[in-house]
């Protein structure tokens, strides 16, 4: 009988962020695999419209209000999706914030905000998650990092947000590291620009095209899509033997 790797059916994932954008489409990912959701962000209303298009698809799905620059509200979000679902295997931290500012107009209000959602959101869900998974013996932590983990773009004013991604990157082989014998792999993926609520729709940017020609090889933005086979090696146990990587998703922006 053939093996399919990439099943999660049986496995509960709980995405952050997932109210929009990408981890809307991470937890479509997911779920299109088998896997049950559990859902968080700020926005509980757009958190419910989510859950509608994931049960559709023959999941169960579970939302949690959650500002993930809240410890508590962190806390309390695992701890009540464990009693719910009685488990956590997968954790995709998709939280973030993507502002910029030249360096020398970036406010402490700016910076503060951009290192509680970008950093320590991220550590803090990898941290409580990971403690229940430790005592499971099994996990699988995707963390979403971005092609400013590892380089930065000329004439864009990155530094916060750059620092804050490269810190992703650091953080993920920390904790690969950490917890690479007991079961759990923590892996990072770097996407390149997606549309989103975000970015809006960065595609059809007149401004940003000249970007897109100057760094990117393949001529354009990521589409929808294009960042679900990473996400879902990384869910599965095609990636038992993948721990502390960051892959980039970027159509070869970092090859140049």
């Amino acid at each position: 009988m053939k093996k399919d790797y990439f099943d999660l059916t049986g496995k509960v994932a709980l995405i952050t962020g997932a109210s929009s954008g990408l981890g809307v489409q991470f937890a479509k990912a997911l779920a299109n695999q088998g896997a049950d959701i559990a859902i968080c962000a700020r926005r509980i209303e757009k958190l419910e419209e989510t859950k509608k298009v994931i049960e559709a698809m023959g999941v169960k799905c579970y939302v949690h209000a959650c500002d993930v620059t809240v410890v508590e509200q962190i806390n309390e979000t695992v701890k009540d999706v464990i009693e719910h679902y009685g488990k956590i295997d997968i954790l995709v931290n998709n939280a973030g914030l993507g502002w910029t500012a030249p360096a020398e107009s970036t406010s402490e209000q700016l910076w503060s905000t951009m290192i509680k959602t970008n950093i320590d959101g991220v550590f803090y869900f990898a941290r409580e998650v990971g403690r229940h998974m430790l005592e499971r013996g099994y996990g699988k932590i995707i963390n979403i990092g971005s092609i400013h983990s590892t380089v930065v773009m000329n004439g864009m004013p990155l530094s916060a947000y750059a620092t804050t991604k490269g810190a992703v990157e650091m953080m993920t082989k920390a904790l690969a590291s950490e917890w690479a014998k007991k079961g759990i792999t923590v892996n990072a993926i770097g996407p390149a620009y997606f549309a989103s609520e975000m970015t809006g729709d960065i595609g059809n940017n007149e401004q940003f095209a000249p970007l897109i020609a100057a760094y990117c090889p393949m001529g354009r933005v990521g589409q929808e899509g294009e960042l679900d086979g990473a996400l879902i090696y990384f869910a599965s146990d095609a990636s038992s033997y993948t721990t502390g990587q960051l892959l980039t998703v970027d159509g070869g922006w970092t090859t140049i």
